[in-house]
């Protein structure tokens, strides 16, 4: 089993966590969504697998780059 790190594209506040630590994920599925000059941005699983482990919680402020979760695939 792989373990992937799942990171921010850009620097915002998140605003919706659609996940919980020991779910089942699909590719492409919604995990996070932030928000950044008052758009959405949605970082989505980049593999099948289970949420290992969650790094943020909702009105966290996240940098480029921020580990959001870990997905094992």
């Amino acid at each position: 089993m792989a373990m992937i790190d799942v990171k921010t594209e850009i620097t915002g506040n998140v605003w919706k966590v659609e996940i919980n630590e020991g779910d089942t994920v699909t590719e492409g599925q919604v995990l996070v969504i932030l928000e950044s000059m008052k758009m959405e941005i949605p970082i989505l699983s980049p593999e099948d697998g289970i949420i290992k482990e969650l790094r943020i919680k909702e009105g966290d402020v996240t940098a480029e780059g921020d580990v959001v979760a870990i997905v094992e695939a």
